[in-house]
């Protein structure tokens, strides 16, 4: 599925919609650093620390920091959600009872992800997010009990009435926004992003688990799993439930060069092991190659750059990404944003809508004490 996709969320507390594309202001270019891409070492590059306080890096494109509890073990605890409707019962239930009146919209929406080690074994992730053009929002958060991360949302999922989410204070924005994530890596070194099939079938998992939805999924493993091997066994301890009843499969990967995507046929939880994931299906069976064209495009080149280089370093990732954006494919939609995540070091580097010569860079750090409890 190569458009929008629903990350739901609560009403007004639900993330985000629309945001626009504000301008940086002066004192803002002040505080953030945007650093020149091409060629940089990443030991060369600036880094961007941010605060409470959420900031346009440049239209289309904020981030916030949060620290504190956000109601997700609650959340858990409770049952979780069957669907999109109850996570925003909950969110106005629990956390923010004065805010309402949300729906969710969208398209499916298109990605890469490839997963590879560079000349000194550091794991290293990346990840393109294919949609036209949008508002998206970088959270940095560090729960009470839970694994630090970094994650991405596109805002424009998310639809209110009677107010836009920038209205909001900075702090119930980036709550709404972190029941919403579509990819992030936690501080364990853990990478997760969300891929979309284009498929007639959906996931609607009935048992007697508690449930999870597509982005409260990835909620879930950024916040309590270490590495692929803990994600695979929380995924099989929930139902799960597709946002908007899109089809979608999971590309996970850990610091220790692990990487597998868990796919969805039948209802059955399938875990096949791959480097590269875009948007079909790879589990074999009746379902195997059901996808768009392009995606099996993009999937080829991937896996091509993977065989004539076995290692790569963070430039050599965003240049395997800016291979399969979308201006190779002169199409309408966008790269809305493209990652390279270290995940051995923390290093971060975002840029945004195919402007490869230019990065925000970020370094995720842990809490002080990173063992849960």
């Amino acid at each position: 599925m190569e458009r929008k996709m629903p990350v739901f969320i609560f009403i007004t507390l639900i993330l985000i919609v629309l945001v626009g594309c504000s301008q940086t202001t002066d004192h803002q270019k002040e505080d953030i650093e945007y650093v020149q891409g091409g060629g940089i070492l990443e030991e060369d590059r600036s880094e961007i620390l941010l605060t409470s306080e959420l900031v346009q890096l440049e239209g289309g494109l904020s981030a916030v920091k949060y620290e504190g509890d956000y109601g997700f073990d609650l959340f858990l605890q409770t049952g979780g959600a069957a669907s999109d409707a109850e996570v925003v019962d909950f969110l106005s239930r629990s956390l923010l009872p004065d805010v309402g009146g949300i729906s969710f919209e969208g398209m499916p929406f298109g990605c890469s992800t490839i997963s590879v080690r560079d000349t000194a074994g550091n794991a290293l992730f990346g990840r393109n997010f294919d949609w036209d053009i949008c508002n998206a929002m970088i959270v940095q958060s560090v729960p009470e009990n839970g694994y630090a991360s970094i994650s991405t949302v596109n805002i424009d999922f998310i639809s209110m009435s009677g107010l836009r989410l920038s209205d909001l204070p900075d702090n119930t924005q980036a709550v709404i926004a972190l029941y919403a994530p579509l990819d992030g890596m936690n501080e364990k070194g853990l990478a997760v992003s969300v891929n979309m099939i284009q498929d007639n079938d959906t996931i609607e998992q009935n048992t007697d688990k508690p449930d999870v939805t597509t982005t409260t999924a990835v909620r879930l493993l950024l916040d309590k799993a270490a590495n692929v091997e803990e994600a695979i066994e929380l995924l099989r301890g929930y139902d799960m439930h597709a946002s908007m009843g899109y089809m979608m499969h999971i590309a996970i990967a850990d610091n220790n060069g692990n990487s597998v995507v868990v796919e969805y046929v039948n209802n059955e939880m399938i875990v096949i092991g791959t480097s590269v994931v875009t948007n079909f299906y790879l589990a074999e069976g009746e379902k195997n190659g059901i996808g768009t064209q392009q995606s099996h495009e993009r999937y080829d080149i991937l896996i091509s750059r993977l065989s004539d280089s076995k290692v790569m370093d963070m430039n050599d990732v965003r240049d395997a990404l800016d291979s399969v954006s979308k201006d190779n494919f002169g199409e309408f939609e966008s790269t809305e944003w493209s990652i390279v995540m270290n995940q051995t070091t923390g290093k971060i580097w975002y840029y945004h809508r195919e402007n490869y010569q230019n990065a925000y860079i970020f370094t995720l750090e842990g809490r002080k004490n990173n063992e849960l409890h």
